[in-house]
């Protein structure tokens, strides 16, 4: 399930403007370029490409007649967005008219050109068609982003181009969403209230949802029939935590919690799960559930405690960012370090991958308060990571994001990590004056740009950068 996530499948458009002149917007050059781009994006990992050959014999797009046909390949072989790089100075009418029939993100870029030759001729002129391009997609109202004219070898055609993925990766994670939820948010917890009808209105997000008692049964269910997956899951975990001697009762609720969960989330299709964690759970499951969670969740399948939705969506988006090259993290914001007025203390109980730790003290522990296994007790490693909030109040919605990086601090209970940011202040400022509560996700690498951009293409939902801000995310991608 993940690695079909992972994997997008990109509809290579290159465009064309048909001149009759001796030299300049020749095929033969236009063609050269095609070539070219498309052997050079060969080497961004996890696409799958998807080519106009089969259209026509240059594999170009130059004439309006052939949109419609170029456009239902693409919507059969369900590409998850489009590339359409200038060749020359391109086809306006067909490549806006072929965007707005796709409907799926657009990307734009074109090369520069060589300097005119000694008669004063040009060969290309790319960069003016894309100035007009970018105006018609405007008139169509079609979202579209755009790499900075520059050599294909330019290192911010790269930039442009990863950016563009995380972006395309967001919503694609965020198309016809399905979350899981298990019981119902507890009592107390009045922040963590979510509108399910308005996420499904206005981001197509499903939630699936069980009761306690019917995860009771499954769990019965699944160790009579797969009691062999459960008995391997234990040696499993017992391999990995060596020191810790739990009796075999303990060790197969938490495998059976696991694999029960894990394969509901596989047979309904989700993608992050919601889940009361209290002391209705822990009595349903027999244990304290938040190392289960934990490990779930280090093997790509979210699952969020204390009933947050909003905190399952905000996994996906930062999974997804990141082209789920690591886990996520639910943290709780607690408490500002004691002597760096930038750091924070990201924490939760136990539920932060174990995979995300190079700690080599980390074990499973007793829950703090309910003295009942198990939680993870271990520090995340001290890497950039990139914070996300998706959140929502009054009928709008916005998406809070930025930089960190975990620095050194005090020892704590349960999983933490200690993160530097740039001007803490405002980031406080920004959770407690937005739609936002002091859960966050993290997810290791500096991908906020790629949330950014992603923005664009989801209705109803605003980009809310705190560090870097808008232009700084400009700058970088310029």
């Amino acid at each position: 399930m993940k690695e079909n996530r992972k994997t997008l499948r990109i509809g290579f458009a290159p465009t064309r403007r048909v001149l009759t002149t001796p030299k300049a917007f020749s095929t033969d050059e236009a063609l050269r370029i095609k070539k070219e781009v498309e052997e050079y994006v060969k080497k961004f990992q996890d696409v799958e490409w998807v080519n106009l050959d089969s259209i026509n014999k240059e594999g170009l797009l130059f004439q309006v007649s052939d949109v419609n046909a170029a456009s239902e390949l693409f919507k059969n072989k369900k590409v998850d967005a489009v590339f359409f790089p200038f060749c020359n100075f391109g086809s306006e009418e067909a490549v806006a008219k072929m965007a707005r029939e796709v409907g799926k993100p657009v990307l734009v870029w074109g090369p520069r050109d060589e300097a005119p030759d000694e008669n004063g001729d040009r060969l290309r002129d790319a960069q003016c068609g894309m100035f007009a391009l970018t105006k018609v997609l405007q008139q169509f109202r079609v979202k579209y982003t755009y790499i900075s004219n520059c050599w294909m070898t330019d290192k911010k055609f790269d930039i442009g181009f990863e950016n563009f993925l995380g972006a395309v990766s967001i919503v694609k994670a965020l198309n016809h969403l399905r979350i899981g939820q298990i019981g119902v948010r507890p009592d107390a917890f009045w922040s963590v209230k979510a509108n399910e009808r308005e996420l499904m209105e206005k981001f197509g997000i499903e939630i699936h949802p069980i009761t306690l008692a019917t995860l009771d049964e499954m769990l019965k269910i699944n160790l009579t029939e797969n009691n062999h997956l459960v008995r391997e899951e234990v040696d499993s975990l017992k391999e990995r935590f060596p020191k810790n001697k739990y009796s075999e009762d303990i060790w197969t609720k938490m495998a059976n919690l696991k694999l029960t969960i894990k394969k509901w989330c596989e047979d309904n299709h989700l993608s992050a799960v919601s889940a009361e964690c209290w002391k209705p759970m822990a009595t349903v499951a027999g244990i304290s559930v938040c190392f289960t969670f934990s490990e779930l969740t280090g093997e790509g399948i979210p699952v969020v405690c204390e009933s947050d939705i909003h905190g399952a969506v905000s996994s996906v988006i930062a999974a997804a960012a990141a082209r789920y090259s690591s886990a996520t993290f639910l943290a709780d914001l607690t408490i500002r370090h004691p002597v760096n007025d930038n750091a924070e203390l990201l924490w939760h109980c136990g539920v932060f991958p174990r995979v995300l730790s190079d700690d080599p003290d980390a074990e499973i522990e007793l829950h703090f308060n309910r003295k009942t296994a198990a939680v993870g007790q271990w520090e995340l490693k001290h890497d950039d990571i990139t914070v996300v909030r998706f959140d929502g109040g009054n009928g709008k919605y916005s998406c809070l994001f930025g930089h960190g990086r975990g620095v050194d601090g005090p020892k704590t209970f349960g999983t933490y990590l200690w993160a530097e940011f740039d001007n803490w202040p405002l980031w406080e400022r920004r959770f407690m004056e937005g739609p936002y509560i002091h859960h966050c996700v993290g997810v290791y690498g500096k991908v906020a740009p790629r949330i950014w951009e992603a923005c664009k293409y989801i209705p109803e939902l605003e980009a809310d950068p705190v560090k870097p801000d808008e232009k700084e995310i400009r700058d970088f991608l310029m």
